[in-house]
């Protein structure tokens, strides 16, 4: 489907606009005139969409399992090999790439910013909010599962992205009914209070026995796409 300038997610599929969003792996924010998304030729196709295994060997001995597939650029959250939810994500872009192999996550920080990066206006760090941390790399750069944009592809400096609709509305008062918030689902499943004792401070926690983070495979190919115009962005 082309985006003509009056047209949003809603607009074209009303209630039906997530299951659209999530195939496309993209947030609102993100969907701009003269883009085209795919589109399904029968709802229902999609609204149960995931391209990854609904049961995986290598979590099967383990309660809590995270599965980062980069070229589908989707997550799956396995309890003992069983697929218990998946969501769109958003990898290191080219240059960037998130390191691939077997993790644990040792950390959770719920309030999580980053050091390195700024939003795009450059009036504050970039938020990370539900930030888990699955790996530290030799030049001590951390890499963490958090809150960000989704635009479609790869689009991080190596850490993983999941939809937080809260954090966009709070960083750039959009959009106006917040709806998804997979990082938080995916930060509570995992390294909320469920799984530890204790109230999460919000502060950046050291853990025990954090859940396996695998991510496998190669950034996706894309052909090139639109350039946006400024007036397009949504704030």
């Amino acid at each position: 489907v082309f985006i003509r300038p009056e047209d949003t997610l809603e607009s074209l599929y009303g209630d039906d606009w997530v299951y659209v969003a999530r195939f496309n792996r993209i947030d609102r924010r993100h969907v701009y005139p003269g883009m085209t998304i795919k589109s399904p030729k029968n709802m229902a196709d999609i609204r149960d969409y995931s391209p990854l295994p609904a049961t995986y060997e290598p979590a099967r001995p383990y309660d809590r399992y995270i599965l980062i597939d980069m070229e589908e650029q989707w997550l799956g959250a396995y309890e003992y090999g069983v697929l218990k939810f998946s969501m769109p994500a958003a990898t290191g872009k080219d240059g960037y790439e998130t390191p691939t192999g077997v993790f644990h996550a040792d950390a959770r920080h719920r309030n999580h910013t980053s050091s390195l990066y700024k939003v795009e206006d450059q009036s504050a760090q970039y938020p990370m909010d539900y930030a888990i941390r699955f790996h530290v790399g030799a030049d001590n750069v951390a890499y963490w599962i958090h809150a960000r944009d989704l635009p479609g592809r790869p689009a991080s400096h190596g850490c993983v992205g999941l939809y937080d609709e809260d954090m966009q509305k709070r960083i750039f008062m959009f959009p106006d009914r917040p709806v998804l918030a997979d990082a938080k689902k995916l930060y509570e499943w995992a390294v909320g209070e469920s799984a530890y004792e204790g109230v999460d401070s919000g502060e950046l926690e050291l853990l025990e026995d954090g859940p396996v983070v695998e991510i496998t495979g190669k950034n996706p190919r894309y052909l090139p796409t639109p350039q946006r115009a400024a007036a397009d962005v949504k704030k």
